[in-house]
C-alpha cells in the first residue's frame, strides 16, 4: 500500500498542511543542498543506498516529509514513532516486527523517530544494536543540535543532514500550490490571494511551511465568512492575529540568537546589537537574562578599555528590576548601544585565565616569607614579614618588589592592550614593571604566562 493512501480517504477533513504534504521529490520544495543534482540524499535515493538519518532543522521545513518521501522511493515499510508518546517498550516491539519483516518478506523497515532529542541516553541507546545489525534505517528529526541532543554513538552511526528554514520564495510557491490544487487544496473554493497577501504570509511565517499554510487556511476561512474572493494582507494580520518569532528559550536557536547579541556588541555595532536583543525579548526572553548578559560582556570584552561600562551595566540591572516593562526597553537599549560603542579590551579576561593556569599547573606554591604577617613573636622570628616595603612609605606609593610566588617571578598575566582607558593603564603599569625589574637587576624581557 503506497504511505499516502490511507491519508487520500480522509484528506478532505484533515489541515491543510496534512493534506498538501509532498507525496514526490519533485512535489518537495526547498533544501536543494541535499537534493539537487549529485547532492547527497539525491544520489542515495537514487541508487537506493539511504543510511540511518538524523535530519536537524527548524520547525516547517520538512523533516517528517523529507523521512515519508525517502521511505515511499525506496518501497521501505515506514513506521512512525514519536519520541514524546512512545517508550523503548514500544521500540522493541516495533524492531521485533521489523526483524520479522527483513526475514520473511525481504522488506526493509524506516523507523522515523519524531523529536529524538526527546529521548534521554538510555532510550537512544536501546536503538544502537538495531540500527548496527541493519534491523531498522533510522531516520531521528530533531529542531536541536544533535551535537548535544543525540548521543555519540547514535550519532556516529548516522549520517547528519541540516536542513534549513524555508526562503520567502519556497514559502510563496508552497501557498500558490495549496490555493490551486483542486484535489487536495483550496482550489475549488475559487479564492484569490493578493500579491501583498502572499507576500506577508511567505515573510511571516519565517521559513516553516507548515505555518504559511495554517495561516493560509484560516484567512481562507475569514474570506468565505466574510463573503469575499480575494485574501489581502488584512485578512493575512487577522488569520495570523500576531507573528511569532522562531525563538525557543531552551533550544538551539536560543543560544544562536544570544551568539549573535554578543557577537554585535563585540564587533561594536549597535545597530545589530539592537537587533538582536530585541528579537530575544520580543520573543518572550526574560530582560533580566539580557542584563545578566551585558553585565558579563562588560567585564569579559569591555573591561579596563571603559571601567564606566561595568558601572552602567550594573546600574542599568538595578534600573530595570525598578521600573520594570515597558519603560525598561530604555535602559536595556541604553546598556546595549553604551557597550556596543565603548572600547573594547579582553585583556582582563585573558589575564585571569593565565593566572588560573598558572594556579593549576604549579599548585599552591608557598608565600613568600616578606608577604607574609607576622602577628606574634615568633613568626617574627621565622622571618615573616621581613625586608617588606610598606608601598605608602615610598616616593609615588609604589615600591619596586616581587609579589608573586619565587616559582613565578617575571610571570605576566594582565597585558594592556592600549585602547580607551587602558592606554594610560599600559604606560603606568610598563613603567612601574620596568622600575621592579631594574631594582632586582633583571633583563628587560618579561615572561608572559
Amino acid at each position: 500500500m503506497d504511505l499516502f493512501d490511507q491519508a487520500d480517504r480522509h484528506h478532505e477533513n484533515a489541515p491543510l498542511a496534512e493534506r498538501m504534504r509532498p507525496r514526490t521529490l519533485e512535489e518537495f520544495v526547498g533544501q536543494g543542498h541535499l537534493l539537487g543534482p549529485g547532492k547527497f540524499l539525491l544520489r542515495a535515493l537514487e541508487h537506493d543506498s539511504v543510511p540511518s538519518l538524523i535530519l536537524w532543522g527548524p520547525p516547517g521545513s520538512g523533516k517528517t516529509t523529507l523521512a515519508t518521501i525517502v521511505a515511499n522511493r525506496t518501497r521501505s515499510h515506514f513506521e512512525f514513532f514519536s519520541a514524546v508518546l512512545g517508550s523503548v517498550k514500544d521500540v522493541r516491539k516495533i524492531v521485533a516486527e521489523a526483524d520479522e519483516r527483513r526475514k520473511y518478506h525481504r522488506l526493509r523497515t524506516i523507523l522515523f523517530v519524531d523529536e529524538i532529542h526527546r529521548f534521554n541516553k538510555a532510550q537512544q541507546d536501546a536503538f544502537l544494536p538495531f540500527v548496527e545489525r541493519g534491523v531498522v534505517t533510522l531516520i531521528g528529526a530533531t529542531t536541536e543540535n544533535p551535537s548535544f541532543s543525540v548521543i555519540g554513538a547514535l550519532l556516529s552511526r548516522c549520517k547528519v543532514l541540516a536542513l534549513k528554514a524555508l526562503d520567502a520564495d519556497d514559502l510563496a510557491a508552497i501557498v500558490r500550490r495549496a490555493l490551486e490544487d483542486e484535489v487536495r487544496g483550496m482550489g475549488k473554493l475559487g479564492l484569490e490571494l493578493t500579491e501583498d497577501g502572499e507576500k506577508a504570509i511567505a515573510h511571516g511565517s519565517f521559513g516553516d511551511a507548515r505555518k504559511a499554510l495554517n495561516v493560509l487556511e484560516s484567512a481562507a476561512q475569514l474570506a468565505i465568512q466574510d463573503g469575499k474572493k480575494e485574501i489581502d494582507t488584512a485578512l493575512v494580520d487577522e488569520a495570523a492575529q500576531r507573528k511569532t518569532l522562531l525563538y525557543d528559550k531552551t533550544g538551539d536557536e536560543h543560544y544562536n540568537v544570544v551568539s549573535a547579541f554578543i557577537k554585535s556588541m563585540r564587533g561594536s555595532d549597535p545597530d545589530a546589537a539592537l537587533y538582536w536583543m530585541a528579537r530575544m525579548l520580543e520573543a518572550g526572553d526574560d530582560p533580566l537574562f539580557v542584563l545578566r548578559r551585558m553585565v558579563i560582556f562588560a567585564s569579559e570584552d569591555v573591561g579596563n578599555a571603559d571601567p564606566r561600562a561595568l558601572q552602567l551595566a550594573v546600574n542599568g540591572l538595578a534600573a530595570f528590576q525598578f521600573i520594570g516593562m515597558p519603560e525598561g526597553w530604555l535602559t536595556l537599549s541604553q546598556v546595549c548601544t553604551y557597550l556596543a560603542c565603548a572600547p573594547k579590551s579582553n585583556a582582563s579576561t585573558v589575564a585571569i585565565g593565565r593566572a588560573r593556569k598558572l594556579v593549576k599547573e604549579h599548585g599552591p606554591l608557598p608565600v613568600p616569607l616578606k608577604l607574609r604577617n607576622a602577628p606574634t613573636k615568633l613568626m617574627k622570628e621565622m622571618d615573616y614579614g621581613k625586608e617588606y616595603r610598606y608601598p605608602h612609605s615610598e616616593q609615588d606609593a609604589f615600591s619596586a618588589e616581587h609579589y608573586l610566588p619565587d616559582a613565578l617571578q617575571g610571570r605576566v598575566f594582565y597585558d594592556p592592550d592600549g585602547r580607551g582607558y587602558e592606554k594610560f593603564i599600559k604606560d603606568r603599569l610598563d613603567g612601574w614593571r620596568v622600575q621592579v625589574r631594574e631594582s632586582n637587576g633583571e633583563d628587560s624581557e618579561e615572561d608572559p604566562a
